[in-house]
């Protein structure tokens, strides 16, 4: 891997991963359409770390916050909407935990087919849409229920193609929540997630010890946070403006061009 295949598909890494476009289709066609060999694992934990980070620094006075909230409620000194907001997002967590422990073969490999992604990237573009135009937005204050319904969701988010940031906020759109109060949520939920898949990752290049170009890892760590960090402001500013709809276009142009590209390797 060179400097410029790190630049790339670290600025791809930050911009998709939270925008509801699925950033695994993204980092699967790029290199395709390039000739890119594989990046290797280690630059795959320096991205997931540099995304990990924009996520906790942009929400880091809500963190701050709902981790005190929780603690004094771990105390027994009662309950607040944060700590609830915190115990919601442990329990969100868990069905993708339970799916990636119990089905981790099946996740990367047979859901990892070209077709599959791009099924899943027109898929779940419709629904989506549907979510946008059926969306109520009557609440701003997630509840137990929609904190089941989102992590059951963002289950499915292990389908390449799907998009963890899209899926969540699909679900949340679904329960009736208002969209940036989806997408706060959304954004919450992604913390753990990340953490814990860069600890997967990060145990499995302890295992393989694979070599790493240390420079081109900084790079990638950085870039990704940097542009991360931009992403979630600008797509929460965005929401406001014109909701959801230009998403479900751009998804169903890209879950198409895919279908085009990989059939031609056929």
């Amino acid at each position: 891997m060179d400097i410029i295949q790190a630049i790339s598909l670290a600025v791809l890494q930050g911009l998709t991963e939270f925008l509801p476009i699925s950033s695994s289709a993204h980092l699967i066609l790029l290199p395709v359409l390039v000739g890119w060999k594989d990046q290797g694992l280690a630059f795959d934990v320096a991205v997931h770390v540099g995304t990990l980070t924009a996520v906790v620094a942009f929400y880091r006075k809500d963190l701050v916050q709902i981790i005190a909230a929780w603690s004094r409620s771990v105390a027994g000194k009662g309950v607040t909407d944060d700590s609830k907001l915190a115990w919601y997002v442990v329990l969100g967590t868990i069905p993708v935990g339970l799916v990636g422990i119990t089905l981790p073969d099946v996740v990367e490999t047979v859901l990892r087919s070209p077709l599959v992604i791009a099924g899943a990237t027109i898929v779940f573009a419709l629904l989506l849409w549907f979510a946008e135009k059926q969306a109520k937005e009557e609440r701003t204050t997630i509840t137990l229920l929609d904190a089941i319904v989102i992590g059951l969701f963002q289950a499915v988010a292990l389908i390449p193609g799907t998009s963890r940031s899209g899926i969540t906020i699909t679900a949340g759109l679904m329960t009736g929540l208002r969209r940036e109060h989806a997408a706060r949520f959304s954004f919450l939920l992604s913390i753990p997630v990340i953490a814990l898949a860069g600890m997967v990752k990060g145990l499995e290049l302890y295992k393989t010890a694979e070599p790493a170009s240390w420079y081109l890892i900084l790079t990638g760590a950085v870039l990704s946070a940097v542009v991360a960090y931009l992403s979630i402001g600008w797509f929460l500013k965005l929401l406001d403006k014109v909701g959801m709809m230009p998403f479900v276009y751009y998804r169903l142009v890209l879950g198409i061009f895919l279908i085009a590209v990989f059939f031609r390797q056929f």
